[in-house]
Formats: C-alpha cells, sequence, structure tokens
C-alpha cells in the first residue's frame, strides 16, 4: 500500500473498546445464548478471555478459537449485533464525524473483530471500505459461526504489526487503542505514538506503555492540533465535589466526561484548577478563595428553604463579578421526613443544568446570570462573551468578526443589572487572532470558546 510521493500523517484506530464502546464478541453471545439459563456464565468467560487477550497474557488466536467455540452464534445474529454497536459507538468519536470525512484517506480500523459486523458501523464515518482491515468469520452448512479465517494476518498474535510491515505508508503514522495489540504497533517501531485511549476501559498494563494517555477522541485531536467538535477536551475541565453525595449523583459529570474529584474540603491544591464546583451540605467557599479560582466557570449547591443571600455557601456578588454562573435549588431538610439530608431530585437538576452550561452556554435556571437557554449545534462554533452591562459591547464583538470576515450563524444577548452575556455561532474557521481580540475588548468579564 502506498500513500503516494507526499509525506503526511495516519491514524491507526482499533474498533472493540475504543471506537465502539463495548467488545462485539462480548455482545454476541449476549444474543445468541440469550434464551439459555447460563448465559452469564457464557458471558463472563468470553469476557474473561478478552481481558487476558488485550492485556497480553493470553496469544491473540488462542483466544479468538475459544471465544468462537463459546458464542453458539449463528449468521443471522448479526444483524441484532450490528444495531446494538451502532448506538454504542464511543462518544468521543460519535461528535467527530467530521474529522473522519475530511480525512477518510488517512483514517484506517485495524481490529482483531469481524468485518461483517464493523464494516456497518464505521460506514456513516466516511471510512472507505478498503481502509478496514479485520478478521472473517467461516460458517457451516447451516449459517453458524464454526470458526475463522486463519490466512489472515489478523488472526494471529501480533496480526497488526505484520500487517503494517505489508504496507508502506509514507509518514508518520499514530496508533490509538486499548489493548496489547495496539502497543505492540509502537513496541514494533512502525508507529511514531501509541495513544491508549481509556473513554471506556483503562488497563493498567497498556497504560503504563503508552506515549499518552487519551481518555476521548477529542483528547487525541487536542494533542495533536488537529481539527474537532470541540475546543477544549472536557475532560480536561476539573469538576470537584465537596462534601457527601450518591454516587448516582457524580455519574451525572462522569458520563458526560468531565474529571471528577469527591472530596470531604475543598483542598487548596485545587483551588486555581476547578472548573466545576458542587457543594455539599454546610460546605463554604470564602471569598478570598474564589478569588483564587481563575478556572472556575461555574458553582452548584443545595440550599434550605429560606436562606437569605447573605446565609449563601458562596459569594453570589462575587461569583457574578468573576463571571462565575450559580446554579441553586432549596434543599428539603424537614427534620421529621424520610429522606436523606440531599435530596437526589434537586440536586440532579442543578448537576444537569450545569452540564448544559458546559455543554451548551445555557444559563437557564441560574441564580446569577441573565437566563438562555440554547441547543447544542451541529454545525457553528460557539463563543461565549461575558461583561459589565454597559452599552456598546455587542457592537465590539460584531465589529471583530467583520475584522476577521468571520459569517455569525446565531447571536443572544441577555443582560441583567450587572453583567451582559453574550452567545455567538459562527460558521466559519477562526484563528487565534479572533480570540485574543475578543478578550481585549473593554469590559470583558470572561471568554470562552465552548466547541
Amino acid at each position: 500500500m502506498s500513500s503516494g510521493s507526499k509525506a503526511q500523517d495516519y491514524y491507526i484506530i482499533d474498533f472493540d473498546s475504543t471506537f465502539t464502546q463495548v467488545e462485539a464478541l462480548d455482545e454476541l453471545v449476549k444474543i445468541s445464548r440469550g434464551g439459555e439459563s447460563d448465559v452469564e456464565a457464557f458471558s463472563s468467560k468470553i469476557a474473561e478471555i478478552t481481558n487476558l487477550a488485550m492485556e497480553g497474557k493470553l496469544s491473540f488466536q488462542d483466544s479468538l478459537e475459544k471465544r468462537i467455540q463459546l458464542l453458539g452464534a449463528h449468521k443471522s445474529h448479526l444483524k441484532q449485533l450490528i444495531q446494538v454497536l451502532k448506538k454504542r459507538v464511543s462518544p468521543s468519536f460519535a461528535r467527530n464525524k467530521a474529522f473522519f470525512k475530511n480525512n477518510a484517506d488517512r483514517v484506517f480500523i485495524v481490529s482483531g473483530g469481524f468485518k461483517e459486523f464493523i464494516l456497518p458501523v464505521i460506514r456513516p464515518y466516511s471510512i472507505p471500505e478498503k481502509n478496514v482491515f479485520a478478521n472473517t468469520f467461516v460458517y457451516d452448512k447451516e449459517g453458524r459461526i464454526s470458526g475463522f479465517d486463519k490466512s489472515n494476518p489478523l488472526s494471529r498474535e501480533g496480526g497488526k504489526v505484520l500487517l503494517l510491515k505489508q504496507w508502506n505508508l509514507q509518514g508518520d503514522i499514530y496508533g490509538i487503542g486499548d489493548g496489547h495489540s495496539d502497543y505492540q504497533l509502537k513496541e514494533s517501531g512502525l508507529i511514531k505514538k501509541f495513544f491508549a485511549f481509556t473513554e471506556n476501559i483503562s488497563r493498567e498494563t497498556i497504560v503504563q506503555k503508552a506515549d499518552f494517555i487519551v481518555p476521548s477522541f477529542d483528547e487525541f485531536l487536542y494533542i495533536n492540533h488537529l481539527p474537532r467538535a470541540i475546543s477544549y477536551p472536557k475532560n480536561r475541565i476539573l469538576s470537584l465535589f465537596v462534601g457527601n453525595f450518591n454516587e448516582s449523583d457524580i455519574q451525572i459529570f462522569k458520563k458526560d466526561g468531565l474529571s471528577v474529584r469527591v472530596k470531604p474540603l475543598f483542598e487548596e491544591k485545587y483551588w486555581k484548577d476547578v472548573g466545576l464546583l458542587v457543594l455539599g451540605e454546610n460546605v463554604r467557599v470564602e471569598d478570598e478563595i474564589l478569588e483564587k479560582a481563575v478556572k472556575l466557570k461555574v458553582i452548584g449547591f443545595l440550599k434550605p428553604r429560606g436562606t437569605g443571600l447573605n446565609e449563601n455557601p458562596v459569594n453570589e456578588g462575587l461569583c457574578t463579578q468573576k463571571g462565575i454562573v450559580v446554579f441553586s435549588a432549596p434543599l428539603h431538610n424537614d427534620p421529621g421526613a424520610i429522606i436523606p439530608a440531599i435530596n437526589p431530585s434537586p440536586l440532579r437538576k442543578v448537576l444537569h443544568r450545569m452540564v448544559d452550561y458546559i455543554n451548551k452556554g445555557s444559563t437557564l435556571g441560574s441564580s446569577n446570570f441573565p437566563h438562555i437557554q440554547m441547543p447544542l449545534s451541529r454545525t457553528a462554533h460557539r463563543l461565549l462573551h461575558i461583561h459589565h452591562n454597559v452599552p456598546g459591547i455587542i457592537a465590539q464583538i460584531n465589529w471583530v468578526m467583520a475584522k476577521h470576515k468571520i459569517n455569525i450563524e446565531a447571536q443572544i444577548l441577555k443582560t441583567n443589572s450587572h453583567l451582559g452575556y453574550v452567545i455567538t455561532d459562527v460558521n466559519s474557521k477562526y484563528d487565534e487572532a479572533v480570540l485574543s481580540d475578543l478578550k481585549q475588548i473593554d469590559q470583558t468579564i470572561k471568554f470562552r470558546v465552548l466547541y
């Protein structure tokens, strides 16, 4: 395989537990043996064999043979599997469809999985079929899956290395995956860097050997200065829960891809780095700490009914001055009620509003910001500008856009007595000079590129 005379970058991407959130054969056994009483035992055994291979503790060919024997699957089961996998594409890959479309000839799916289910899943992502390398099933005369094509190098231990040695790619190659076979590409010297993908699973033996650990595909694109759906990976935004919380509440942030810490106290080492702050009962943040929390974007908490502004756990006036959005809800603290001190229902509403602000710029329900409710934009870049409420700011923002020949797709301004909040969606590429100019507008409090 030749790339032509001009050297360029190439991306080798694994499929199971990387492009998709799951291992396909683990899902297939649930379908094929779904009506059997011991389906859980089969599922556990296949998952165990998969992990042994991914960690390099069992040869890939041995693991493949053992899993095929346990599957008990028919060709007809693949249609159901494909429908499952299409719904389980890793979120960070799903939101970066544009990257695959724009780099179709440089992206390769190289997997120990099977083409029969991989091709239908990756087809909407514009990756050419000729760039998909995987195993193929062998069927018996009744259509049952009985084995695999053993002449395929990907069916053997070190198969990805054997395959790449046959290619003649002139340029730097980057590997992205979660398992031992992905690391072997780096070990062989065939690729420039190996990125351990941990959005779905983190294997310690693989993470230790990686050049980089990427909790999302956004992070990979960010590190390599490549176009992406969001400007700043959410896994880089520190979210801190201070106090006691239900795990189900914490999972709201984790599932959204945020980096989460849970601490009994707001420790000084987190002051300057925290982006989202959730306060538990009886936790207060003093003004001097707020002043030092330079990356803090949004705070959420519950407060007892009847609590006045002076009794809030944070100084909302200072938050407004610093461009920090505050979301709160009343805490039900009836001592006779048979409910936990922190009622999960209002807290979850606060948490979802915080996530909406991070993802969309929406401030609906905020206690200190003008209320704006925004849909997620799939086609535009979104810029957030927070400023003191003085005349002329919107004109200055639009002058910057005109100066840099940027077309505005949508724009909304809301104000209250203290500040103005402008959301601008632009549908063209922009350079760093635009961002610098927007930050330099007089009376600017905070400026942020959402995506």
